[in-house]
This record gives C-alpha cells, structure tokens and sequence, in this order.
C-alpha cells in the first residue's frame, strides 16, 4: 500500500436531516460512531443540497455566522452555533483544481455553513475544531457533479473528507402520517442495490430508472450531492468499495448514508 493510499480519507454521502434531528434518540450517535471510526481529516470539503449557485461558488474561509436557511422551527434552533475554522488554504486548492477553460469558479466570502453542512458536522465533529469549507452545487446535472467530484478526488489524499450532503429521499410534501411511505421504501431499496452493484448508468439516470424516482426526489437537489461523492470516489478506482453506514427512516425519509474508500 503507498503512503498516499494510507492517508487518503473516504468520501462520504450524507442523509442530513432537518435541525430537529439533534432531538432524534437514534441517528446523532449513528453520525458520531460513523466520525469516531474515520481517520481525522485535516480539512473538510462540503457539498450541500441547499446551496445551489452558478459558477461554482467557496463559501467563507473564516468563520461567520450560520445560515439558518429554514422557516418555522422553534426559537432553539436558530441559537444553534458552529465555529469551525474557515479552511482558505483548501479554498486554494479547490480553486487551482477547479479552474479550467469554461469552468469558472467564484468566491462568496460571507456565505456562512448552511444546514445541510452544520446539522451533521455538530454530531459528527463537536468540537468543531477541524476546518470547513463549504462550495456550491452550480448544477443538478449528474454527469457534470461526478466530474467536479473527479476533479476533487486529490484532495482526499491530503487528509480532506469531502462530504455531499443530501437526503436519499426527499419529498416532504407527499408525506402523511405515520409510517414510510411506500414510494420511500421503494426507492431506497433501489438505490441501495444499485449502489452495492455498481451500476453507475442506472444511478445517473435515478429519475427513469428508479421505481418511484420522481416522488423520491420531485426536485433532485437532495440527491445530487451523491454525484459528488461518486466522482471523488471514482477518480480514486474505489466505487466499488462502497457501504451504507447509516440507513433507516426519519419522519418517512430515507436516511441512508454511504462511505466510500
């Protein structure tokens, strides 16, 4: 094994939650033994559903304010805080890999961790003591977030975990009360065989493919951070050394989250 081989950190995908999931009995101490089993990365990448801009944007390198990007939740949610150092030498790295005729990269220098970053990384890392970086989805397209998620992948060997953060479901409004939605159970089997097999075709094409692929994901910015993950995984020789480390439902939505490397 090459010394780079031992120091290259996983790639993960991340089934997020809302900000009451730090109330779940169950899931913040799945995220902490899921951290405590990782190597302790040096910096970490984070890719979020809920930041989608074009050209592809870096979030601040110095610690600022949260971004409560949720409505309607009790008043404890918006006190939550998460001062993790900025990481401006990752910053420099992503822009150099990034950077490519036709591909520009923008920096955004206030935009605080929004909650798809902070929500797991407070169960995760509470000390919160490792520096963040936080960059934007500039598109939805598949094909084109595996090849960010290629152009990445160096990072992993200089002790970056890069983190795409979604939900394996995610359609709050077809959800009722009580119970998992058939639609949601439905696509999480999908998605986890087609994950264990590798069948990368099927897994681009979720929305024709996948039983109930639209009611799973109407709009695919949960999914699409995978992409990410898959691309770093891949640039790496490593989709097939894939595990869900986490899966189960939270309020009907699939939480399945996947280590890769």
């Amino acid at each position: 094994m090459t010394a780079a081989a031992q120091e290259r950190m996983p790639a993960l995908y991340l089934s997020h939650g809302a900000p009451p999931l730090a109330d779940d009995p169950v899931w913040p101490g799945e995220l902490a033994a899921w951290s405590a089993g990782l190597p302790r990365p040096k910096a970490i990448l984070v890719v979020s559903a809920h930041w989608e801009e074009a050209p592809l944007a870096l979030g601040a390198t110095e610690t600022v304010p949260l971004v409560y990007d949720f409505w309607g939740f009790p008043e404890h949610y918006y006190q939550v805080t998460y001062g993790a150092p900025g990481a401006p030498a990752l910053a420099d790295s992503v822009r150099k890999l990034l950077r490519a005729p036709g591909i520009p990269v923008q920096d955004v220098p206030d935009r605080g961790l929004d909650h798809g970053a902070y929500v797991p990384l407070v169960e995760m890392f509470p000390e919160a003591d490792v520096p963040v970086l936080q960059v934007s989805m500039p598109t939805l397209d598949p094909v084109k977030l595996m090849e960010i998620g290629r152009r990445l992948a160096p990072l992993r060997d200089e002790g970056v975990l890069i983190i795409g953060s979604g939900f394996f479901t995610h359609n709050l409004a077809a959800l009722r009360q009580g119970g998992i939605p058939a639609w949601s159970a439905e696509f999480d089997d999908w998605g986890r065989r087609a994950l264990e097999t590798g069948d990368v075709d099927a897994l681009l094409d979720f929305t024709r493919k996948s039983p109930a692929g639209l009611l799973a994901h109407p709009r695919t910015e949960h999914f699409a951070p995978l992409f990410v993950t898959m691309g770093a995984a891949d640039a790496a020789g490593e989709l097939g050394e894939q595990k869900s480390v986490i899966d189960g439902f939270w309020m009907g939505l699939a939480k399945r989250s996947v280590q890769f490397g």
